[in-house]
């Protein structure tokens, strides 16, 4: 049958500028193509779709076609074609679509680059000339296309992106439109069929319609963070985690919103079950993949969520997003920055649910990720308030094993109590044998156990909760019995005021550079002495490691650390031990002596300041030698 002959074209001038950035210096990588075209096959698939709904009496050209996306690969010529049964374009719409700037957005595009001043880094997405894309990698390019109406006729358009186009009747074609592309030598390796599916899968594994290739039927995960929860399945949910993240385990629990403002949002967060830092594979990369309907722009933004929530894994899709060109970057960051406010709000409230109605999973997640809450508080200054209700430790008010949180540790405070106190010790065990608790648990006043180094830093950095600040329990001004008196029954007979006073002149002495201070104190109850830490800012596990630090960087020492800083020594003046010595001292200088510095490093090994204990075991010999001597 004889046939027109071929209808040349020249782009216009705005697409031929299109073509050329495009081409030259747009897209970072070329495997984009696949994306843009598949993209563009759903568009005009939903577009079918939409007109079946919306003209249920109209005459659709192959009514039978199943709607879906067809991709095949010929390595041996360098040939890839991808094919739907969509809307499919008329003679008019080929030209418009593909040649002019009415409808490609060429202008717009144009338009919206001179505006911004970039060439490469910034807008497109909104102006829909991705299938330029193609001409990246090929040589020539054909698009046969046939209308979805009954008396469509068949086009085909041809090009090889050098400035113009050919368009001619053709015979044969089914409905929608079926493109193929020669590829350059250089890239042919895309014509493998499994480049193809790994590519497929990274981008577009969620399009609404069926993808195949050779074939064989690609995505069979659905996109249900665009479904009602009610139509989702828990397995479909636990499914659609594995699939995404890449995981092994289960997930813990899920998020799944949607929101309409300040941007159009639909969101599918999972906590994980397993925290894989905890395993000792390193950090862990975001995990939450950044969706523009359905079709992926960033498998690991790393701004979308704040750092210290990269353990989630889950999907952002957001409609409203304006994206580059390449839809590899956002076009204006401060978008990105309302879609982490939005998400990192929906999350940390799902996060205090669970802690309110679900106590026992809560406690569980905390168990395995509360550190990375921990590191929140340190980092995050905007959700630092959330965060702090969501902290948990062990007190002396809890059994071992079990947590309070700072709001439960508030509600038991007493009247007069204006501070949150808190311990640091490697255990529970260390802690309530140390001397630092007695005089708290003496009048029922609750402490807070921490356990792990970055709670002295959240500390320190949150300062207060409700208005209450934090302090260590070893901090030298607490005045307990403003709080909660001691009875008399409580206290035991002690120290005459000046046979105490000499008794510390006489440490300070024998003490020297060692000691800053020397003191009675009421705080001690079952111990004869403790070392407290003038400095609310830095308690003495804070000192040791900065301690640490500096000598491990080899740089200058912070002032006071040198060496052995001299510390501010307490004693208990009802102690049987201070008593003995206070007697001992008039009589036997030398032994006295000994004692003294025994009691100094039996108090730094409780506050975790004794470095190198040789000496002290050396010296308790010596004392017992002295002491059986007698």
């Amino acid at each position: 049958m004889t046939t027109k002959a071929p209808e040349r074209h020249e782009f216009q001038a705005e697409v031929k500028q299109v073509l050329d950035i495009v081409v030259h210096s747009l897209y970072t990588d070329k495997e984009i193509f696949v994306r843009e075209l598949v993209s563009n096959a759903s568009d005009a698939t939903e577009k079918l779709r939409h007109n079946q709904v919306a003209e249920k009496d109209a005459d659709i050209f192959d009514a039978d076609l199943d709607l879906e996306i067809q991709v095949s690969s010929d390595e041996e010529a360098g040939e890839i074609t991808i094919r739907d049964f969509g809307i499919g374009m008329t003679r008019d719409e080929l030209i418009e679509n593909l040649g002019t700037i009415a409808h490609s957005g060429s202008k717009a595009f144009l338009n919206a680059l001179k505006e911004s001043g970039e060439r490469n880094d910034n807008l497109i997405g909104q102006f829909g000339v991705g299938f330029y894309s193609v001409f990246m990698v090929a040589d020539s390019v054909k698009v046969y296309t046939r209308s979805w109406k009954k008396e469509g006729e068949c086009y085909c358009w041809s090009s090889d992106g050098s400035g113009a186009y050919e368009i001619e009747e053709v015979e044969g074609e089914r409905r929608g439109t079926r493109i193929v592309i020669s590829l350059k030598d250089e890239y042919k390796d895309f014509a493998k069929k499994d480049r193809i599916e790994e590519i497929i899968k990274k981008y577009s594994a969620f399009v609404q319609f069926p993808v195949k290739v050779d074939g064989e039927k690609l995505n069979t995960i659905g996109a249900i963070w665009l479904k009602s929860k009610s139509d989702v399945t828990e397995e479909e949910y636990k499914e659609f985690y594995k699939f995404q993240a890449k995981a092994f385990d289960e997930p813990r629990f899920w998020l799944h919103f949607n929101a309409d403002a300040p941007l159009e949002i639909n969101a599918l967060l999972y906590a994980p079950t397993e925290n894989m830092e905890g395993f000792g594979f390193g950090r862990m990369e975001p995990g939450v993949g950044l969706y523009c309907r359905k079709v992926l722009i960033d498998s690991e933004p790393k701004n979308l969520l704040p750092d210290w929530l990269r353990f989630v894994r889950g999907v952002v899709d957001s409609a409203d997003l304006p994206l580059n060109i390449s839809r590899e970057s956002m076009q204006d960051s401060s978008l990105i920055q309302k879609l982490n406010k939005v998400i990192t709000k929906r999350f940390l409230k799902t996060l205090e649910e669970k802690a309110k109605k679900e106590p026992e999973v809560y406690n569980d997640f905390w168990s395995n990720f509360g550190l990375f809450l921990k590191e929140g508080v340190t980092t995050d200054f905007t959700h630092r308030d959330q965060l702090l209700k969501l902290l948990r430790y062990e007190s002396s008010y809890t059994e071992a094993g079990s947590t309070t949180s700072l709001a439960d540790y508030l509600s038991r405070a007493p009247e007069g109590q204006k501070e949150i106190y808190y311990l640091f010790g490697p255990s529970r065990e260390a802690i309530e044998s140390g001397p630092y608790i007695e005089a708290f648990k003496a009048r029922n006043i609750e402490v807070l156990y921490l356990y792990e180094p970055i709670d002295e830093f959240v500390m320190s950095h949150a300062r207060a909760f409700e208005e209450k600040n934090f302090v260590s329990a070893d901090n030298d001004d607490i005045d307990l019995d403003a709080i909660s008196p001691e009875t008399e029954s409580d206290k035991a007979e002690a120290l005459a005021a000046d046979a105490s006073e000499a008794l510390c002149s006489f440490i300070k002495e024998k003490l020297g550079e060692e000691v800053s201070e020397v003191s009675a104190s009421d705080r001690l109850v079952g111990s004869p002495a403790m070392i407290v830490n003038a400095d609310k800012g830095m308690t003495a596990q804070m000192r040791k490691m900065m301690k640490a630090m500096q000598q491990k960087a080899g740089g200058p020492e912070m002032p006071g650390m040198g060496g052995e800083p001299p510390v501010k020594l307490q004693i208990n003046p009802r102690h049987s031990l201070v008593k003995n010595l206070a007697g001992l001292h008039a009589n036997d200088g030398e032994l006295a002596g000994l004692i003294c510095q025994q009691l100094l490093d039996n108090a730094r090994m409780s506050a975790g300041l004794l470095e190198d204990p040789s000496q002290m075991v050396q010296r308790s010999y010596d004392i017992l030698e002295k002491l059986s001597a007698k």
